[in-house]
């Protein structure tokens, strides 16, 4: 019987830490496939950063393909096709039902779940009839459920996360030793994170939230970065006219004024 590891995630993106952690298991527990399972949009969380469905399972085709195992690391879009708000215990029963004959599913999850266990739906079922392989996490120790649980304690540790993979391709700066090549082109080619649509998400947001006073100097700071001065001051006394007590607002105003003075001296001190 083929032994199937799923591996659940919304990958957005998909990262070399990912698949150095698909690869290892493949190498050294012994399963015939880990599927990266490429979750839905969640209905019931709004997320203006996460890439649509198609596109997160595109990555992690190329991600996957570009492997030292891609015939044993492949992505799956079975939650896509399941209805929505869609849980993981859903997708177990849905495999188990249909593909129990002729596989066995196990659980990959990082040892930062593990203590959130006890809010998936149905857990005590997903503890009893699935094996679940628990790869470590930096700052997280595994006390509980140890003995339902496989600790790969030998399994490598990611120093990023897709949120950092992000934050550093909305702020312009190099990704590529986080992302594939094959990743990394895609979404400059999709556009899917990238500084000018970061602004522009934030400029919807606020537009939504015009009283949010972090949104604001969010933004400021990204027109800090690229040197805009005006726009960027004029968010930092926006956000100062909502909250006085915002320090870090203060503090980039008062360089932005330093920056104008002396750049202006000669206009205003002939």
């Amino acid at each position: 019987m083929k032994h199937v590891v799923l591996y659940f995630g919304s990958f957005n993106p998909v990262h070399r830490g990912h698949i150095a952690l698909a690869e290892w298991v493949a190498e050294h527990v012994g399963c015939d496939e880990v599927v990266l399972v490429v979750s839905p949009k969640n209905p019931l969380k709004a997320d203006d950063s996460l890439a649509p469905e198609l596109n997160r399972f595109e990555m992690a085709e190329l991600a996957c393909a570009r492997s030292r195992f891609p015939e044993r690391i492949k992505p799956s879009v079975i939650e896509f096709l399941l209805e929505k708000p869609s849980y993981t215990i859903d997708t177990l029963r849905y495999l188990s039902r249909n593909y129990g004959g002729q596989m066995r599913f196990s659980v990959l999850l990082g040892a930062d779940l593990v203590p959130q266990l006890e809010r998936w739906r149905d857990y005590r079922e997903i503890l009893d009839g699935y094996p679940l392989l628990v790869y470590p996490r930096r700052g997280f120790e595994t006390t509980q459920y140890l003995d339902r649980i496989t600790l790969l304690n030998e399994a490598p540790l990611c120093d990023f996360s897709s949120t950092e993979v992000r934050r550093a391709l909305e702020q312009g700066d190099d990704a590529s030793a986080m992302l594939t090549p094959e990743v990394l082109a895609y979404i400059r080619e999709k556009r899917l994170w990238d500084p000018v649509r970061y602004a522009e998400r934030l400029t919807k947001r606020i537009g939504e939230e015009p009283c949010n006073a972090a949104l604001l100097v969010e933004r400021g700071r990204w027109y800090y970065r690229r040197q805009e001065w005006g726009r960027a001051l004029n968010d930092f006394n926006r956000a100062l006219g909502i909250d006085p007590a915002r320090d870090e607002a203060r503090q980039y105003a008062e360089q932005i004024e330093e920056i104008l003075a002396f750049r202006y001296k000669d206009i205003y001190n002939p």
